[in-house]
Order: C-alpha cells, then sequence, then structure tokens
C-alpha cells in the first residue's frame, strides 16, 4: 500500500549560467564602481517585508557560481558601510522606521534599489492595511529591478546599469 503513493517529481535542475555574460557583468560593474567610489561596492539588504524569494536569489550572489567577493562587491552588516541599500519585500508598517534609519545612517553617495516585485510598488500585497506600498514610499528610490523575485543576472545587470549611469 504505501508504494502507491504520489512522490513529487524531482526539480528540474537549473541550467548552468552563461560563464562569458556573468564575467562581463561581473568585470563592468567592477570597473563601474571603482570608477565612481574608488573602491568596491557595499551593498546592504533592507528586508521590508518579505516572503524570501528575493533573499534567496541575493543569496546566489554569494555562492560559488557568481561570487561576488572575487569582483570587490560586497555585504556589509551595517548602514553606515553600506553604499547601495537593497529593499526587498513590501514595505510593511512595522518596517518603515528600520529603512528610513538605514537611509539616514548611509553616507553619502548612496542609491536606493527596490528589489523584486514587492518593493517596487507593494506586489501581490497592494492595497493591504498593512502595506505603505514600495520602498519609494519612504525613501527615493533609483533603480527597480522587477521580478517575482528579480534572477541574479537581472540583479547584476541593474547594479550595473545604475553605476554606469551615475559614473557619467
Amino acid at each position: 500500500m504505501i508504494g502507491r503513493f504520489w512522490k513529487p517529481r524531482a526539480a528540474d535542475p537549473l541550467p548552468p549560467p552563461d560563464e562569458d555574460t556573468t564575467r562581463s557583468l561581473l568585470e563592468r560593474l567592477d570597473s563601474a564602481a571603482q570608477m565612481r567610489l574608488g573602491r568596491s561596492l557595499a551593498l546592504l539588504h533592507v528586508n521590508g517585508g518579505s516572503c524570501g524569494g528575493c533573499e534567496m536569489e541575493l543569496r546566489a550572489l554569494r555562492g560559488v557560481l557568481y561570487d561576488l567577493e572575487r569582483f570587490g562587491l560586497r555585504f556589509v552588516t551595517a548602514p553606515a558601510q553600506a553604499d547601495v541599500l537593497l529593499v526587498t519585500g513590501a514595505l510593511t508598517r512595522t518596517l518603515r522606521v528600520a529603512l528610513e534609519q538605514a537611509w539616514d545612517a548611509t553616507p553619502d553617495p548612496k542609491w536606493v534599489v527596490a528589489v523584486g516585485d514587492c518593493a517596487v510598488d507593494g506586489g501581490v500585497f497592494k492595497g493591504s492595511y498593512a502595506i505603505l506600498g514600495g520602498a519609494g514610499a519612504v525613501v527615493p528610490v533609483d533603480l527597480t529591478i522587477s521580478g517575482c523575485p528579480p534572477s541574479p543576472v537581472r540583479l547584476l545587470s541593474g547594479l550595473r546599469a545604475l553605476l554606469e549611469a551615475n559614473a557619467r
């Protein structure tokens, strides 16, 4: 009887990332950071009330496939060390103050990137009594990266575009 139960099919493996595209994006990102800041780019993740999907994609950027550290990009744990605030999740009323404090504690020049549909405009939670909307409801947003969740390559492309646009 036990053998008759349905077993879920294993997930299809992800295709390997295109190494040339990834390397090109990361090299351009690093050179733009060096031009704009004279040093590597420091990223701070700020969770505005996320489901965790965007965090998994951000975590993938630190993994062996993308390995941002080797290109001089790094995640930091304090706003005082950050250049870019990566905001994920629909901004909840309870986390508004946390985002405002992170913004105030981040030195200039600083940028805010809304990562994922929820951080852009509230996503599927838009209109809820507990949601203020996207990150732009509280702080000025310099770049929006849509997707639910956006892929690591899309995140890298967005960061590169942000730096290249500000380097001019």
